[in-house]
């Protein structure tokens, strides 16, 4: 047996049933008395779920608010569950939940246009001439997926505005098995049950004769692109059984008017199903950020959803028992000017902006770093996005001094063998 294959609900111990089968699985009782297999199954266990800003989110009218200032714009700041941290009034859900929540205010990225802030706050670095890196979601699918699961490793859901040239995943030197599963229009993936002219017999033999093909090609032929695609085609009988978590439909009526009817609290409720079913990485997007004129009636919109999603999605999974495993990130390409524009707009800005992490493995009501009184630069504990992947990995229990090996090259998980950020790290 795998032990890799217990579910997280039987991990926790959620359910005196959970228990109960645990209890007769002595293979498995012996795996948990090892301390090393313990604390790998652990890791293996946790998840990130990545809300996705597509546009670029002000974090003046988020996590760095200036209240009376000329970059301040007209909303208040208010104090939060924990003393002394105040965010923008247009997040009072959010405000009563700061003890999940640590904030991180004093991000220096340097590149302020949507592709290349899209591609450093996803890959952590840019990619090189002949060397095309995996994003954050291929790296946790790479790191905390297993083998033989059967369920996906990376979910992508696709956010307007994003671009899709931006919102595509990259696996990059990992290879095609750790390509997200990529969702656009919808919700709930296409074309992943089985046809019904198509009996379970000539689907599996279909399979098998691919896989005699493959084999037969990479014969002789060394190459680990044939042996990625391999890996791919093999987990796709898995995948198909996972169709019903992607259909909310399965969840009581009152647990879908609690995320909302909007696509953002749709698929937030999806990847709450996701996680709990054991799939290491999901990404939504909330679109529409990008917002260079009237940026005050924007952000009156747009974060009152993300302050009611988020604050659903944690409480969901904390009921659940499935926050203290689960990180949550709320992540943009960069953020937003102080200085108001003539069209009552902000600008891109990517000298001095907020993310916040939730959840699992993070010291909730902490904040690091701070920028100057009218937010146009850090003046305390500046990084970069070397050190917020640091941190993302740490979180989770990934080591961010860990390197891949390209060839005989070593690869560094993280860019220049940055360092977490330890002061919100639990």
């Amino acid at each position: 047996m795998n032990p890799f294959r217990l579910d997280r609900r039987s991990f926790l111990g959620t359910s005196a049933a959970a228990s109960g089968a645990l209890a007769a699985d002595m293979t498995l009782l012996d795996a948990l008395q090892n301390p090393a297999t313990a604390a790998e199954m652990k890791r293996k266990q946790k998840s990130v779920i990545l809300l996705w800003l597509a546009g670029g989110a002000s974090q003046l009218e988020t996590f760095d608010p200036k209240p009376g200032r000329p970059t301040g714009g007209p909303y208040r700041a208010i104090p939060t569950s924990m003393p002394g941290v105040h965010i923008s009034e247009l997040m009072p859900k959010m405000a009563t939940r700061m003890k999940h929540t640590a904030i991180i205010r004093s991000l220096n990225t340097k590149i302020a246009d949507h592709g290349g802030g899209s591609d450093l706050m996803q890959l952590g670095r840019r990619d090189e001439p002949s060397l095309r890196y995996p994003d954050l979601g291929a790296v946790v699918a790479r790191e905390l997926g297993s083998a033989d699961a059967a369920v996906p490793d990376y979910v992508s859901f696709y956010a307007q505005t994003e671009g899709r040239g931006s919102a595509v995943g990259q696996a990059g030197f990992l290879g095609a098995r750790y390509l997200p599963m990529f969702l656009t229009d919808k919700s709930k993936p296409e074309n992943l049950e089985r046809i019904a002219s198509l009996s379970d017999l000539d689907h599996t033999q279909r399979a098998e004769l691919r896989d005699h093909l493959s084999k037969r090609f990479a014969r002789g032929r060394e190459t680990s692109a044939v042996g990625s695609h391999n890996q791919a085609y093999a987990r796709v009988r898995g995948l198909m059984a996972s169709e019903k978590l992607f259909d909310i439909e399965q969840e009581s009526q009152k647990t879908r008017d609690r995320y909302g009817p909007t696509q953002f609290g749709q698929q937030a409720l999806v990847a709450r199903r996701l996680v709990e079913a054991g799939v290491p990485f999901v990404k939504l997007g909330r679109g529409w950020w990008d917002s260079h004129g009237e940026n005050f009636e924007t952000h009156l919109e747009l974060v009152a959803d993300l302050d009611h999603v988020m604050s659903t999605l944690l409480d969901d999974l904390s009921e659940r028992g499935l926050l203290e495993n689960t990180l949550i990130v709320t992540l943009s390409e960069f953020g937003r000017t102080p200085r108001i524009n003539s069209s009552l707009g902000r600008d891109h800005f990517a000298s001095a902006w907020s993310t916040t992490l939730s959840g699992c493995g993070v010291k909730g009501g902490a904040v690091h770093g701070k920028t100057d009184v009218d937010g146009n630069t850090v003046a305390e504990g500046e990084i970069g996005a070397p050190q917020l992947f640091a941190t993302i990995f740490e979180a989770v229990g990934i080591d961010p001094a860990k390197e891949y090996h390209v060839g005989p090259r070593p690869i560094p998980i993280v860019d220049k063998f940055a360092g977490a950020v330890k002061q919100i790290l639990a």
